[in-house]
């Protein structure tokens, strides 16, 4: 028992229990709309503010320096290639089966086929197949270049000004500057350098940080409980229930089969064992819906769990907060395949890839934040010809959802660094 109570993930889970229950017996939705909230209720949004912007106040350092820590630490570049070619080869593979179930779910199963909807488009209420609607251009078509603009969008947020990535969280252009600086550090100094023993040093002093955070974690999660089910209680139409039960059941196919049977057959993992060693860093993704915010505890879970080295946690992960999206790409895609039945518009096989495609590299370099998505969201409509305006419609599930696809996310990037840490031992042995 005394153990049990010393147990962060116990403080954690009921805390959360805690501040969902006393929300659904105190809580009162009105004070959603009233001018005058609540002291009760102001000191639980400040702290739930406090916390996720504590979270978010070290995203910027943990990426930067975590990922030049790690390179630092492996010292060798032809390590580092060999490190980098096996992590990226994981998180292209992963994110293509995600983009498959997707494409599973949408061509075999979509259960709002024969649903009849009313869109509101410019304050005049249209059939789902109405004559009135005009399309928007689409951002993708046979024979078009868009993948260059695409491309050239992610190389614009990649290339941009260290300080300038730094100060807005551009996960992105962190992780490049990070990669570029540290690659030039282990080409040019010494492996005993004086700026090696800086960068372990701010590293040392970032997780003392965050183990100070860590131990805040309990009180955080009863206030994200308690608004969350206070600003959620209510109905939700049959057409958005039927999507978001089949990303729900996609995104839990990945989580719950795919990723684990990678861990099992590949690392020797048992999902039993895995999801035992991680439930703290999954249980703050799901409630927090940021896995930049969940970067440092699982950082932590992998080092001090699965026994992880730091080169290859420091590596890893960063690199994974920006382009490991799986649950993200997966929510994208069936999201506007289901936008585009709403507004009538017919899709090609062509058509249907496409707009997956094009979720897969939205999901790349996109910010891990809470609902972070919608920003990539507005390609993919693109791709589609759907109005920007349909993300209105996504933003009454999304939150339940994103929940559980940054939960993915997490878990997609731990397996990939116990994948890429059993690779460096084979190749090392």
């Amino acid at each position: 028992m005394n153990k049990l109570t010393k147990n962060i993930t116990f403080w954690m889970i009921l805390s959360a229990l805690l501040g969902y229950y006393f929300s659904y017996l105190w809580g009162d939705q009105s004070w959603l709309q009233v001018k005058e909230i609540p002291i009760f209720y102001q000191l639980i949004l400040w702290i739930k503010s406090l916390f996720i912007s504590a979270l978010k106040m070290m995203i910027a350092p943990i990426v930067f320096f975590s990922l030049l820590g790690g390179i630092l630490n492996i010292k060798e570049i032809t390590k580092l290639k060999k490190m980098g070619l096996i992590t990226i080869g994981y998180y292209l593979s992963t994110t293509a089966i995600a983009i498959c179930i997707g494409l599973i779910a949408v061509f075999f199963i979509h259960p709002w086929e024969n649903s009849d909807v009313s869109i509101m488009v410019k304050d005049n209420v249209h059939k789902t197949r109405s004559d009135t609607y005009q399309a928007p251009q689409k951002f993708i078509s046979e024979g078009d270049d868009s993948g260059f603009k695409i491309l050239t969008a992610i190389s614009q947020r990649a290339f941009s000004n260290p300080f300038e990535s730094l100060s807005s969280n551009n996960i992105l252009g962190i992780v490049t500057a990070s990669l570029l600086i540290g690659l030039a550090l282990i080409s040019i100094a010494p492996l005993k350098s004086p700026l090696s023993s800086v960068v372990e040093d701010i590293n040392a002093t970032i997780n003392k940080i965050l183990s100070w955070l860590i131990r805040l974690t309990p009180v955080g999660l009863f206030a994200i409980a308690f608004d969350f089910q206070l600003k959620t209680n209510g109905a939700i139409l049959e057409q958005l229930f039927n999507f978001a039960l089949l990303v729900f059941g996609a995104t839990m196919i990945h989580g719950l089969i795919i990723l684990p049977s990678i861990a099992w057959l590949y690392v020797g993992v048992s999902p039993k064992e895995f999801f035992t060693k991680s439930a703290k860093a999954l249980l703050v993704a799901l409630s927090t819906a940021s896995s930049s915010a969940t970067l440092p505890i699982s950082m932590q879970t992998c080092e001090e769990e699965f026994n992880v080295s730091e080169g290859v946690s420091g590596f890893v992960f960063p690199l994974g907060a920006t382009m490991n999206m799986d649950g993200t790409a997966l929510f994208e895609g069936i999201a506007a395949v289901f936008l585009a039945h709403l507004y009538g518009i017919e899709l090609s096989t062509f058509s249907t890839f496409s707009i997956f495609f094009m979720a897969m590299i939205s999901s790349i370099g996109a910010p891990g934040m809470p609902s972070a998505s919608m920003s990539g969201m507005q390609i993919v409509l693109l791709a589609a010809g759907i109005p920007l305006e349909a993300i209105g419609i996504l933003l009454v599930i999304d939150k339940p959802l994103d929940t559980f696809r940054t939960a993915v996310n997490v878990e997609g990037d731990m397996i990939g660094a116990l994948v890429t840490q059993k690779y460096i031992d084979a190749k090392t042995n």
